[in-house]
């Protein structure tokens, strides 16, 4: 997935009962270890939360609401820091779109429009060999 990736060709993955794993695996990042979060708490416990995750050595996958997702990229960065994300929406659907860059490229990207539909965010690890190119 990785070196197609780099030669610029489309990722369809074929979808499964979760978009967790259609997201991963469309996503480039790296695979043999992940965290699953589910939906980041939205206020009480969300930046204690990331500070407790922001140390492993996997990717992390997070389900969110559109209209959370600026904050959300927002809080990572501040706690986590500018490491490999993806944004994946409308998995399987006719507008699916994956956004590949850092947590600060993403906040770019959505600083003026919200993405519409259910989106799967994942962070990778801190890792050189883990970056797009």
């Amino acid at each position: 997935v990785r070196a197609a990736i780099d030669e610029k060709i489309r990722i369809e993955s074929i979808p499964g009962s979760s978009a967790l794993l259609t997201a991963l695996v469309s996503s480039g990042l790296p695979t043999d270890r992940f965290l699953f979060e589910g939906f980041i708490p939205s206020k009480k416990g969300r930046k204690k939360r990331l500070e407790a995750i922001k140390n492993e050595g996997a990717t992390i996958v997070f389900f969110e609401s559109p209209h959370r997702i600026a904050r959300t990229l927002k809080d990572i960065y501040s706690v986590i820091g500018d490491r490999p994300a993806v944004l994946a929406r409308e998995l399987t659907k006719m507008h699916e779109e994956i956004i590949r860059g850092t947590v600060s490229e993403l906040m770019s990207y959505f600083s003026n429009k919200s993405p519409k539909g259910e989106c799967v965010l994942m962070i990778g690890k801190d890792d050189p060999n883990v970056y797009f190119k």
